[in-house]
């Protein structure tokens, strides 16, 4: 197994609402927002709120082009 199929294989393919603000780059309130307004889905498992990676690069490439 080459480095980087092991570092692919160890990326989160979930991950929490302040990480995936982190990710994103953009503030928690912001990201807040489009969780309520449905924007970006989320998942919810007992008390922990997970949002898919994918789901993010997804949000993010449908509002490129706003202002």
């Amino acid at each position: 197994m080459t480095n980087a199929n092991e570092a692919r294989q160890h990326r989160p393919i979930a991950v929490s609402p302040d990480e995936a603000a982190r990710l994103a780059g953009i503030g928690r309130t912001t990201l807040y927002a489009a969780l309520a307004k449905g924007d970006l889905p989320s998942i919810k498992i007992g008390t922990r709120r997970l949002i898919r990676v994918d789901a993010i690069r997804d949000w993010l490439a449908r509002n490129e082009g706003e202002t």
